[in-house]
């Protein structure tokens, strides 16, 4: 875990590592995958401010979420890859 809170509307995520092998059992080298596009919240801000009053946040922490593939921007915080994006940004919650 990192000590980062975001603000406002803004969320920490985590990619989630996609498999490196096919259905079909062929493994993928690193160089041909795509970054994924799942990830795990792990920090979100206390909301959106509009017309004075804060709007909450629909995410929370622990939610896997779907985003879009330029979503965010990449960060390092104690030596760990995270996106810091935008709620707007996330597509959906996954179940």
């Amino acid at each position: 875990m990192t000590n980062f809170t975001p603000l406002h509307n803004n969320v920490l995520v985590k990619r989630i590592e996609e498999e490196s092998k096919t259905a079909g059992g062929i493994y993928i080298p690193d160089t041909a995958k795509e970054k994924p596009s799942q990830g795990e919240v792990i920090a979100v801000g206390a909301g959106d401010v509009k017309d004075g009053s804060v709007i909450p946040m629909t995410v929370k922490t622990g939610d896997r979420i779907l985003f879009g593939k330029w979503s965010g921007t990449e960060v390092k915080l104690d030596g760990q890859d995270y996106i810091i994006m935008k709620e707007t940004d996330i597509l959906g919650i996954m179940k």
